[in-house]
């Protein structure tokens, strides 16, 4: 019978609060907020004051600015504690969302992303989700977007009808790791297709990506092509093409025709002037059989590979999933593009602690429940680390880089 762990966990010196804010770099907020001009902008509310209010924010809920000034006014002696955080009022939380540049907010989740990968290698590994793709050495990325609803008449920046105002946030998530490599937050108004370049501009010789139809641009996927990139995407139902030879690279019964084919429309022609390859597979979605239609570039891998590669897509619908359910992006601080960017970025931040967390302990619960059980006990001054672990879960597995200082502890092995 598995045993159930019910005692508190262990006092700690520190809030809840503090000890996520410590995963942070202590030098690194002040030295992006120099970077950015943020410093100069900034009398008497800091940039780290307003770091730790927006994920304060995040990881309660909170509804609006006056939410988040009066909970962290009445716990500001124990929000003092993280390294000299104070209470913002109302004016100053909604001036620092409108003016303080939101690329602040940007450079500063990659930093962190960087830092935790460099302190626990493994973070930075992963695991392959899906077993069959084991196989693979090259990174496979997704790609998709999330759109991201705002309030039209409060956000005109943001209208793309004449009654809708929405966001959207682009991204590319590494199908190893989990992990995001690249986001973009813009209005919704833009085509995810005019976001694809942006999204794929580092990616290298030999990766693979992964993308839906909305991403199909026939001179960016020429593009990915001469640069040595292999990619699969779905094809658009109009698509006009011919067959130039059939394929019989594997025989799985859910493969229904695998071709070799040249596109037949000569805009579209001109643009990807090579052949490709097409691909019909039957694949279940919610119980039931869909015959979907898939392109890609490579001539050589079987066509169940093929599809199996695009089924490994959703992963990227589940990462948008744990952030919509969690992370506050529904009632914003402010209404400027300016400030729904900060929120956004700021949001991602939290997720991204809250999942280094996660893979240090072993977490085998649900991610929303990880963020339920930090968020219900914030101000307590328990141990995080032996909170987590309360949950049946295994310990750390003790990956952290050795530093040289470490040799000089008393019992050090």
């Amino acid at each position: 019978m598995k045993k159930h762990h019910n005692h508190i966990p262990a006092g700690h010196s520190y809030t809840i609060l503090k000890q996520l804010c410590n995963l942070i770099p202590g030098h690194l907020v002040a030295s992006l907020a120099k970077e950015h001009g943020v410093d100069a902008q900034s009398r008497t509310f800091t940039p780290w004051s307003h770091v730790v209010s927006l994920i304060f924010a995040q990881v309660t809920h909170a509804i609006g600015l006056n939410d988040v000034c009066d909970a962290l006014r009445m716990n500001a002696g124990a929000l003092s504690s993280v390294r000299g955080a104070t209470a913002p009022s109302r004016n100053n939380l909604s001036h620092a969302n409108r003016v303080r540049d939101c690329g602040m907010a940007e450079a500063l989740y990659w930093k962190v992303m960087a830092h935790l990968m460099n302190q626990t290698p493994g973070f930075a590994k992963g695991k392959v989700r899906r077993g069959y793709l084991r196989r693979f050495h090259k990174v496979i990325h997704a790609l998709d977007s999330t759109t991201i609803q705002l309030v039209a008449n409060c956000m005109d920046w943001a209208k793309h009808r004449r009654r809708k105002a929405a966001a959207k946030c682009h991204l590319r998530l590494n199908l190893q790791t989990f992990l995001p490599q690249c986001a973009i937050i813009d209005t919704a108004k833009f085509h995810d297709s005019r976001k694809a370049r942006g999204l794929c501009a580092a990616l290298q010789e030999g990766e693979i990506v992964v993308f839906d139809k909305a991403y199909l641009d026939f001179d960016h996927l020429f593009e990915l092509t001469r640069r040595g990139l292999w990619w699969v995407c779905r094809a658009k139902d109009n698509l006009q093409y011919r067959v130039v030879q059939s394929l019989n690279t594997t025989a799985h019964p859910r493969i229904l025709r695998d071709e070799i084919i040249e596109l037949a429309v000569p805009a579209s022609e001109n643009a990807y002037p090579q052949r490709l390859r097409r691909v019909v597979a039957l694949v279940e979605v919610n119980g039931k059989d869909v015959e979907m239609v898939f392109l890609t570039n490579h001539m050589e891998w079987s066509a169940w590979t093929v599809a199996e590669l695009y089924r490994c897509r959703w992963d990227i619908e589940v990462f948008f999933k744990e952030i919509k359910q969690t992370l506050q992006l529904a009632d914003f601080l402010g209404y400027s593009a300016n400030a729904v960017r900060w929120q956004t970025w700021m949001g991602l931040l939290v997720h991204l602690l809250l999942r280094y967390l996660a893979f240090i302990h072993g977490w085998a619960h649900s991610f929303t429940r990880l963020f339920t059980v930090v968020r219900a006990v914030l101000w307590r001054r328990w141990c995080l680390h032996a909170l987590i672990d309360s949950y049946g879960t295994a310990n750390p597995p003790g990956r952290f880089c050795a530093t040289p200082e470490q040799a000089y502890l008393p019992g050090f092995a």
